[in-house]
């Protein structure tokens, strides 16, 4: 990415908080439920396009999450593993993945912002980009 260019937007945070980390821009929506798998911080779908890709410590950029009310238990299990994404932005909310967060910190884990972003800004994000996430909602990338 080139260094002149600077990008900020702004979206809901799900959970609040900061985060720093390369940007990881998935182009499809993914199921935690036996697409991640939270040992390795990896996507393992092998149907997905971003197989193999590694989660862990990145700010990760998704379409939507497909739902599965398991999601917030591989949630739990990446946290647990230290294994989690630094962030997640959304493009879509998904309840059932913040409350997977929302629980790990109750459970004194490090907390994960979440934070739903309009899908346009998602599909603007150059992927590898490093990302600052900031607890009013903040995203920027320099």
């Amino acid at each position: 990415m080139n260094d002149a260019t600077f990008i900020e937007l702004t979206g809901r945070p799900l959970i609040a908080g900061e985060a720093r980390g390369p940007l990881l821009r998935l182009t499809h929506p993914i199921s935690f439920w036996g697409g991640v798998d939270p040992v390795r911080g990896q996507i393992v779908d092998p149907r997905h396009p971003e197989f193999e890709s590694i989660i862990t410590g990145t700010v990760l950029a998704i379409p939507a999450a497909v739902g599965s009310s398991s999601s917030s238990a591989i949630m739990l299990e990446l946290l647990r593993e230290e294994t989690a994404p630094a962030a997640i932005l959304m493009g879509k909310a998904d309840a059932i993945l913040a409350l997977g967060g929302v629980v790990g910190q109750e459970l004194g884990y490090a907390p994960i912002p979440i934070i739903e972003v309009a899908p346009s800004d998602l599909e603007r994000l150059p992927d590898g980009a490093s990302v600052t996430v900031l607890k009013d909602g903040r995203v920027t990338l320099s």
